[in-house]
């Protein structure tokens, strides 16, 4: 691959305190993984200089304080702080959280700017990041206002995708946020998601009930008779291929899940804990649905194992390929799109 097509990726640092800095070593150790991209992370060499004498890397960074500095075949930092930063791995510190917001806040802004192709996130703590400037349940509704789109928590493995209709609200809140035209608008992010960042022609998709046994007919909860199924059905008489609602409680355990695209479930737990427990290691945190391309390990930040050499890097590797995969699909549809002779001859 030519120098100038490796993808930029950027790489916000995530909570110092946790295992961020370490899987991100550990990953770019591996000299290969500059054959297929240009790592640019949002730090400081300084704080990157402690990681990596303290888990005695030999890892050689190119420091640059601006995004244009960066160099193909090395692993970049652009330098965001200058400052001593005390890390005290296992430990929570709102100090600790303005840093993995400049982090944040410097990455987004290249992203936006298209000076890096994509950004991979390490872990934040959502509880020490909060303040007057920065008040977000996480990085999905951060970067919703910040790039354009309608935002999606899209959680992705080699034979498994979830999409939430609701991803970050308390359990009390949920039926009163799903609408007809959330349903409508999450469905539509997650087929057109499919269709342009994973070159699936004709998705299928499967969406789980809001209740218990979707309701039992109306014993136990309403919502599923009155608005999930007359709006799937809606769906469905506009060509896509969607199917359910299926009962969330066996529907995994029945290997029902293999038979689709994507699944789309009602709340957070309803779809991460079987996705999480299916994929856990191996999965991606991917926010689709929006102009720009974000991806994330499917863990936090470990605080019981920072500082201690141990972190598996599998899940922020895959995180990193998943978003050049997924950079890579957009070009190839956008090209595909672009081509009047190729959308006469196939219809999507």
């Amino acid at each position: 691959m030519r120098q100038e097509e490796k993808t930029k990726v950027g790489i916000s640092v995530g909570d110092l305190n946790g295992i961020g800095g370490e899987i991100i070593l550990k990953l770019f150790e591996d000299q290969r993984v500059l054959d297929f991209c240009t790592p640019i992370i949002f730090a400081s060499t300084k704080t990157f200089s402690f990681f990596k004498n303290y888990f005695k890397s030999n890892i050689i960074f190119n420091s640059a304080n601006r995004v244009e500095k960066a160099q193909h075949g090395k692993v970049n930092i652009v330098n965001v702080w200058n400052e001593d930063v005390k890390i005290e791995f296992g430990t929570e510190n709102y100090k600790i959280g303005e840093y993995a917001i400049k982090s944040l806040v410097a990455a987004t802004k290249a992203l936006k700017n298209s000076q890096i192709d994509i950004l991979v996130t390490a872990p934040i703590n959502k509880h020490n990041i909060q303040s007057d400037k920065f008040n977000f349940p996480g990085h999905t509704d951060y970067l919703a206002q910040e790039l354009e789109g309608n935002s999606l928590m899209f959680m992705v493995a080699d034979t498994l995708k979830v999409g939430l209709l609701t991803d970050h609200v308390p359990v009390k809140d949920i039926s009163s946020n799903i609408s007809v035209e959330l349903i409508e608008s999450k469905i539509d992010t997650i087929y057109n998601t499919l269709l342009k960042d994973f070159g699936i022609r004709k998705p299928k998709i499967a969406v789980l009930g809001i209740n218990p046994h979707t309701g039992d007919s109306g014993v136990i909860g309403k919502e599923d008779d009155m608005i999930l199924r007359p709006t799937l059905t809606k769906i469905r008489e506009s060509g896509k291929l969607i199917f359910g609602p299926y009962s969330a409680d066996s529907f995994f355990g029945s290997n029902n899940y293999k038979n689709f695209d994507a699944i789309v479930a009602a709340y957070h737990d309803q779809g991460l804990i079987p996705f999480k427990t299916l994929s856990f290691g191996h999965g991606v945190n991917f926010t689709a649905g929006l102009n720009r391309i974000r991806t994330s390990p499917d863990h936090g930040t470990a605080y019981e194992i920072a500082g201690k050499g141990v972190a598996d890097i599998s899940s922020f590797k895959e995180a990193l390929f998943t978003g050049i995969k997924i950079y890579n699909n957009r070009k190839m549809y956008e090209q595909w799109s672009a081509n009047p002779l190729i959308k006469q001859s196939k219809k999507i």
